[in-house]
């Protein structure tokens, strides 16, 4: 391949290393069709917003269309002899569900965090080493355990805590999530989506739990991975994706380089150099929509968002309602090979009722044909979290158009 490549190049290289090149089941998608997504993605980023649903199903949705997203809870939360774990939770890019046989790479970061992630459980730790001793107890004896179940082993005896208040969850929780980042324990879900935290290895398997790999051989792996999930990368690119330092990458891209794992390019229009990953594809043509989660890979790092796709995108779920510009919960809407519109989305699901908060769409594209692919998108969106109704509410330059297509109902 040419040193050389324009910007649409690196924009279908990209695309189709995300999985949205594959071709889409003809029938209802399968744990097969998961696993080539998470071979894809190489990792579903976690978030506790509901308001549509969570994170970690949208990608899968994104790129497969429905599927039953039970799948994907087995996959994560569940094992049995004939349907092992595939992914287990981890801090990779923030908390994310990795592959298991990934785990191993993340050891070096678990040693980083040997006593927590966070400076207070750090604190609660360094009052209290016994409780460590006395949760892995309760765990070993009880299996996976939440630390209401743990403290009520433990005799401890504590008011619940304010909604959502992190700093009152009690010191269990700490020690817990200590143990979380240190990868002494996993965790696995309810239906509820509530975490029970367990031993590693009875969640990922002795042998993974067991396997060592030196932090520089770790490192060479993930930047290897994340090139793979990019097509093509600039260093921030790669550094982003498993949340390393640049310095981390750049110390093993001389031997991803030398190996013929990546190949040094020149993308008109980026600003810095880039890497092709050895096994990337270059389609001449993406022929996909699909609504992308905030933290979708192909959109979670907002400067290769703006370098690929010209597409300035911020989440504004912190920002007061008043100053919102599009929107609390956001998806950017992909036509084709361009994010061609932006709509919020709220589900609600006692009502049955998709709400399209606001639709915009980006400068430059015709908004007949945009909301046309939109609408029928957004049908299939509500299909699959089990809606029956689409509502459009007068918001955004995209709405009118949107409201007039068939089966879409404006609000009044």
């Amino acid at each position: 391949m040419s040193a050389d490549l324009s910007g649409a190049a690196a924009r279908r290289i990209a695309l189709a290393a995300q999985g949205f090149a594959d071709r889409v089941p003809v029938g209802p998608p399968t744990r097969t069709h998961l696993r080539r997504v998470v071979a894809r993605t190489r990792l579903l980023q976690m978030d506790s917003v509901n308001i549509l649903t969570r994170a970690h199903y949208m990608p899968a949705f994104s790129r497969l269309g429905g599927y039953d997203e039970k799948i994907l809870d087995r996959a994560a939360w569940r094992s049995s002899a004939r349907t092992p774990r595939l992914l287990a939770e981890y801090w990779a890019h923030e908390a994310a569900l990795i592959p298991v046989e990934d785990w191993p790479l993340f050891g070096w970061r678990m040693r980083q965090y040997a006593d927590g992630r966070w400076r207070y459980t750090r604190e609660v730790l360094q009052r209290n080493r016994s409780l460590t001793g006395d949760v892995l107890g309760v765990i070993t004896g009880e299996g996976a355990s939440t630390p209401r179940e743990i403290e009520g082993v433990l005799g401890i005896d504590r008011p619940a805590a304010g909604k959502g208040s992190w700093w009152d969850r009690g010191e269990v929780k700490h020690v817990c999530e200590a143990l979380f980042a240190a990868g002494t324990l996993s965790s696995v879900r309810n239906d509820h989506f509530v975490r029970h935290y367990d031993l590693a290895e009875r969640v990922v398997g002795d042998h993974w739990a067991a396997t060592d790999v030196a932090e520089t051989d770790a490192v060479r792996e993930l930047v290897a991975r994340a090139a793979a999930a990019h097509g093509i990368a600039t260093t921030a690119d790669l550094a982003d994706y498993y949340r390393l330092k640049t310095t981390q990458v750049r110390a093993v891209l001389d031997d991803l380089l030398d190996e013929g794992t990546l190949h040094r390019v020149r993308v008109h229009g980026w600003d810095e150099p880039a890497f092709l990953h050895a096994e990337a594809r270059t389609p001449r043509r993406v022929a996909r929509s699909a609504l992308l989660s905030p933290f979708d890979p192909l959109v979670f790092y907002r400067p290769r968002t703006q370098r690929l796709f010209d597409f300035h995108y911020r989440l504004e779920i912190y920002v007061p309602a008043h100053k919102r510009v599009h929107g609390y919960y956001v998806l950017p809407y992909l036509l084709d090979e361009h994010l061609v519109a932006r709509v919020d989305l709220k589900a609600d699901r006692r009502a049955g009722v998709l709400h399209v908060l606001a639709a915009h769409s980006e400068p430059g594209t015709d908004g007949g044909t945009v909301a046309e692919a939109l609408n029928a998108d957004l049908r299939a969106m509500a299909s699959w979290r089990g809606l029956g109704e689409v509502v459009v509410h007068p918001r955004g330059d995209l709405a009118a158009a949107l409201a007039a297509c068939g089966g879409v109902g404006a609000a009044p």
